[in-house]
């Protein structure tokens, strides 16, 4: 897979995304490209980039008082935090800083927040933050979660995304569709590559591939 591998740049400044081009199965669709966020979640210095991104898709107006991380985006959101603090944005917190916490999934794939992370998400006002946001099932249950908790949406920040909105609210990803050109996702059922007999080359999700 690693061969296959190539780069392509932002519209804006010089972040660059590696992608690979083929058959891939993700739990909801089929799709013609493997995005790969591995760096960009991982490497201190990439994720500092991609929160300055994020950062600037949201004026200083905005309400964040936590990040929510899916997909395992953890450091982003801690350099998300450290740039929304620079910047000086509207913050309700008692003590004037910003929760990074990552929501619990059941065996129901629902999102739940324990008694000692709910009151960073009650009466706060929540940023979602994902690697990316293709279908929409996983950031559509952070909506319900925070809204069930009773906290309020602030927005969706995503590397990658393939919708602009999610449950009535806009999404701000770096990456899009118009990146690359022949981009497609399908329901597995209506997957025209399956109905030529195209292989699966792997199973992918946000946190990598395994091929088959």
């Amino acid at each position: 897979m690693d061969n296959n591998l190539y780069k392509i740049r932002t519209k804006r400044g010089s972040h660059s995304l590696r992608v690979a081009k083929g058959h891939f199965a993700t739990n909801h669709s089929h799709t013609n490209y493997y995005i790969d966020v591995t760096t960009q979640k991982m490497r201190l210095s990439e994720a500092k980039e991609t929160a300055k991104e994020l950062v600037s898709y949201y004026n200083s107006t905005t309400i964040v008082d936590t990040v929510l991380c899916l997909d395992g985006t953890e450091v982003i959101g801690a350099c998300l935090a450290n740039e929304l603090t620079k910047a000086h944005f509207v913050n309700l917190n008692a003590h004037q800083t910003i929760y990074v916490v990552t929501p619990e999934r059941t065996a129901g794939s629902q999102l739940i927040f324990r008694d000692n992370i709910s009151p960073m998400i009650t009466g706060k006002h929540v940023l979602i933050l994902a690697a990316s946001v293709t279908t929409g099932y996983t950031a559509q249950a952070a909506v319900e979660a925070i809204k069930y908790y009773g906290g309020y949406v602030a927005g969706i920040s995503a590397i990658f995304a393939t919708i602009p909105t999610c449950a009535g609210h806009e999404v701000r990803s770096i990456f899009d569709p118009t990146d690359l050109d022949d981009y497609a996702s399908y329901p597995s059922h209506e997957c025209p590559m399956c109905k030529n007999g195209s292989k699966i080359e792997a199973l992918i999700n946000s946190y990598g591939y395994s091929k088959l």
